[in-house]
């Protein structure tokens, strides 16, 4: 149905695959659109990095909106998370992030969830 109205393009959301569900998919959508005659593409959706903080100093420390908090690279092995401060081991993704970071940027946490 969705070829028959116009879909040129399926984004296959490679975050959230289960396994086989691809292998399902992928060709049923290549047999309806040679079935129809209509060129239609498929997009992998490839995860980017995912960025790892570090460990807490204590208990869980609650982030609550619109509050503000430091962001940055583990300045040794003792510089854990704490209330007003969420740290990271320091990798090549991980400096590169802190780098492209300004003061006041909205920064997702959790996948978007924090």
């Amino acid at each position: 149905k969705m070829i028959e109205a116009g879909t040129d393009i399926f984004r296959l959301n490679c975050s959230h695959r289960r396994g086989g569900d691809f292998e399902r998919v992928y060709p049923l959508i290549r047999k309806y659109a040679r079935m129809m005659g209509k060129k239609v593409e498929v997009l992998g959706d490839l995860q980017g990095p995912k960025f790892r903080v570090a460990e807490l100093a204590g208990e869980p420390v609650p982030l609550v909106e619109g509050e503000i908090l430091e962001f940055g690279i583990c300045k040794d092995d003792d510089d854990a998370i704490r209330p007003g401060r969420i740290t990271m081991k320091a990798t090549v993704e991980q400096k590169a992030l802190v780098r492209a970071a300004k003061v006041g940027i909205d920064l997702l946490i959790e996948d978007g969830l924090m």
